[in-house]
């Protein structure tokens, strides 16, 4: 497999630098505000995308994102419409990786064969359903490998040596690390044991490392950067966004700005980084 993700990590690692990677919930706070935010951040900063696909019942969430979700929902976003934002933005990037993270309930109503397909149409590289474990590979996990678009699995401080085999079987792209046990958004991660378990978890696989929940300046960014490949931020942005909105919710004129802001500087921290070699 050769995905923009796969093309991405391998030239950023050439370059001896991690990935910044961007989360935003798509259609917060409404469809046109959330593809001017995405049409924004590669220019920003941004070396993947990730966009969330707002769910009623979000388990993973901090309460950033989870009410970025809501004013989603509230705006009338949709599956068919995160799919259309993506064709969208497509339309004037064919580079920039796009993964679609979310929950399985959306993409089961949709139907899983024809979301796949869609997606792929659409331009998605790659998925995060944070809530099918690896028994439920058959369901979701591996159509979408033999679609040709990398499925993307999560590891936790709390995944052991014997899970994590299991974890990273089937696996594309890269690993998400989760850098804190917890919701997205709630505390700090410690840098150093954050690179010690990326170090142990390449010992198992070649995948690029990617590390989120929890990184919201550009110090922490580069002190992550240093010892992954890649470094997720999400309710930072998530947090800009909500900051410019009015009383009924709705965007101003700064939103874009201020959700571009926050990535530039994040990038700076991300691209400043002293790469710490692996153990």
């Amino acid at each position: 497999m050769n995905t923009r993700i796969d093309r991405r990590f391998a030239a950023l690692n050439a370059e001896g630098r991690a990935a910044l990677m961007t989360f935003t919930m798509t259609g917060d706070p409404d469809y046109e505000t959330s593809l001017a935010i995405v049409k924004a951040l590669p220019k920003a900063g941004a070396d993947l995308i990730e966009l969330g696909m707002p769910f009623t019942d979000p388990m993973a969430d901090g309460p950033a994102i989870q009410a970025a979700g809501v004013r989603a929902l509230k705006g009338g976003q949709r599956l068919i419409k995160t799919l259309a934002l993506v064709r969208e933005f497509r339309k004037g990037d064919n580079t920039t990786p796009i993964v679609l993270m979310g929950y399985y309930n959306p993409i089961y109503i949709y139907g899983v064969d024809k979301f796949i397909a869609d997606a792929k149409e659409a331009g998605v590289d790659g998925l995060i359903v944070v809530d099918l474990p690896p028994e439920e590979d058959e369901e979701l996990c591996l159509p979408t490998l033999k679609a040709g678009l990398n499925f993307i699995r999560l590891a936790t401080p709390t995944t052991d040596e014997k899970r994590l085999p299991v974890v990273l079987n089937n696996t594309s792209g890269f690993v998400y690390y989760v850098s804190i046990t917890g919701i997205t958004g709630s505390t700090a991660p410690d840098a150093k044991r954050v690179a010690a378990a990326v170090n142990r978890i390449k010992r198992h696989t070649k995948l690029p490392v990617a590390v989120g929940f929890g990184v919201k300046t550009a110090e922490q960014a580069r002190a992550i950067a240093g010892g992954a490949d890649g470094v997720v931020v999400g309710s930072a942005l998530v947090d800009a966004l909500a900051r410019t909105l009015d009383s009924s919710g709705k965007a101003g004129l700064n939103t874009v700005k201020a959700v571009t802001t926050v990535v530039s500087t994040l990038a700076e921290g991300v691209r400043s980084a002293r790469r710490v070699a692996a153990e």
